[in-house]
């Protein structure tokens, strides 16, 4: 049989294997290592196999990864995230959405050291929907501010999104590190906008608040964090942006770092910091299993050359590169509108990056951040969206944040993310102008 005839069929068998429930890493390894097996041998399957889950498990770069989600826990659990929340509040809380404007830029601040969706969610369901529903804001507007606000982290360093990204494409985790800074300003930009836009068109849905005195302004921006942020951002990024450190010891710095910080400042305590342990190792455990499994699904598609098929295809057809581009960019939308748009990254980049790099002639660090975006756009987008379930499942309280409120809701910011997207491909120097500047 041909192997291209293989690949695909092994492709359609895991997409059957994930929407029957199979957890995403088992239905890799499997279709990856029997499509092998039919092409190769199964002596070839199995040796791939074996040496694939060691060399991820045993890798010291994978180590960036573990590092980091220690420094985004452990400013989660420490109340880092709220008192931010709260500091922003004070100043911008009473304009009509402001609420909603200051959930943008504290998950924006939170993400410079947290780099997980998951847990900026956690945070600010915990912190800022109560305090906008205490201000009848409507659950449309509260619940996709966070979730909306939360994507910002796979876009604003030390994103997990890059982790994963440059370890699966050899890819410098630094230049997309810095990458991602410029693109991440612009998408707050924009949900801010889109935010301004809600509150003109429903104004039922963000009431003004009450403007706090300066004195209390001046209080809360003092125990807001932002002196712990700055000091973690400084040491971490700061240092390997400078050349000082590898992402690797950036993550240890930073992880260390912020545990000093918040334990010198109290916010930190030994119930606190096995927490933020234990939701690490988790975290991990799944991120190198997906990793591993990934990597020998894609050794098949490797083998079963459809890679170089889809290749010859595109540059037989007569269409420009932006074109081939936006068709690849819908084929990311519309896989996040169905299925979790990380793994599927995982699945499709041994095909994808050899087009878009190789033939298309496009920078590696450019689409590293224009697949962020795309999962960024895939977790708020319905029937899916994986930032508006754990919304949901954070506020199971009030009964008014239905899901089919919260995706009704969402559309401006996933028509926000989508402009930003397509700014960053007419205008590819927003994403590779600092990486040029800092690496050279």
């Amino acid at each position: 049989m041909d192997p291209v005839v293989i690949g695909v069929i092994c492709l359609v068998a895991f997409l059957i294997l994930m929407f029957l429930g199979i957890p995403i890493p088992f239905s890799m390894l499997f279709c990856g290592t029997l499509g092998v097996a039919v092409i190769k041998s199964p002596q070839v399957a199995s040796q791939l196999m074996v040496s694939d889950l060691l060399n991820t498990f045993s890798s010291y770069t994978l180590t960036v990864g573990p590092l980091f989600g220690l420094m985004g826990f452990v400013a989660n659990y420490s109340g880092v995230g709220g008192n931010l929340f709260n500091a922003i509040n004070a100043f911008i809380g009473h304009r009509r959405g402001g609420l909603a404007s200051a959930t943008q830029l504290a998950c924006a601040g939170f993400g410079a050291i947290c780099g997980s969706v998951p847990a900026c969610i956690s945070t600010m369901s915990a912190v800022a929907y109560p305090e906008m529903r205490q201000r009848r804001y409507a659950p449309q507007l509260a619940g996709t501010c966070i979730a909306a606000g939360a994507a910002l982290s796979v876009l604003i360093p030390p994103s997990t999104n890059f982790i994963i990204y440059g370890l699966a494409t050899d890819t410098s985790i630094g230049a997309l590190f810095v990458a991602g800074i410029i693109p991440g300003i612009l998408l707050t930009i924009l949900n801010i906008l889109a935010i301004v836009y809600i509150g003109k068109r429903h104004p039922e849905w963000a009431p003004l608040s009450e403007r706090k005195p300066w004195k209390e302004r001046w209080v809360s921006l003092r125990e807001g964090s932002l002196i712990e942020i700055a000091v973690v951002f400084i040491l971490s990024m700061g240092g390997m942006f400078a050349g000082y450190f590898t992402p690797t010891e950036a993550g240890a710095v930073g992880a260390f770092g912020v545990i000093i910080v918040t334990a010198v400042t109290r916010k930190l305590n030994f119930k606190k910091l096995m927490s933020s342990l234990l939701a690490g190792v988790r975290l991990q455990a799944m991120v190198f299993m997906l990793l591993a499994c990934a990597n020998i699904f894609g050794r098949m598609f490797t083998v079963s050359t459809i890679p170089v098929v889809m290749g010859n295809f595109v540059d037989s057809l007569d269409v420009p590169r932006w074109g081939v581009m936006l068709v690849i960019l819908l084929i990311y939308f519309l896989l996040g509108m169905v299925a979790d748009l990380l793994s599927m990254t995982l699945v499709t980049m041994p095909i994808f990056f050899p087009i878009v790099v190789d033939l298309l002639g496009y920078d590696p660090i450019w689409f590293g951040v224009i697949i962020s975006m795309m999962i960024a756009i895939g977790g708020i987008t319905p029937p899916v969206g994986t930032g508006i379930f754990l919304v949901k499942g954070c506020i199971p309280s009030d009964n008014e944040a239905t899901l089919s409120k919260l995706f009704a809701g969402v559309w401006p910011f996933v028509i926000a993310a989508a402009l930003a997207t397509l700014i960053m491909l007419a205008v590819p120097t927003l994403c590779t102008v600092l990486p040029e500047l800092v690496y050279g």
